[in-house]
């Protein structure tokens, strides 16, 4: 078997399999039950300003 054919069978089956699981937790990431917290400052972060509204 050469480099080349080793290569292709390990990107196919391993490196398949990887991505797959990297992409279901940057998908899943945000729905955690920990983010709704930084989910909410991030979305009022906008009308904070230094003087309080004044």
């Amino acid at each position: 078997m050469s480099l080349y054919d080793t290569l292709r069978h390990f990107a196919d089956s391993y490196a398949l399999l990887f991505m797959f699981g990297v992409f279901f937790v940057l998908c899943a990431w945000p729905f955690r039950p920990g983010a709704k917290r930084h989910s909410d400052d991030a979305a009022h972060m906008i009308f904070k300003d230094e003087n309080d509204g004044e």
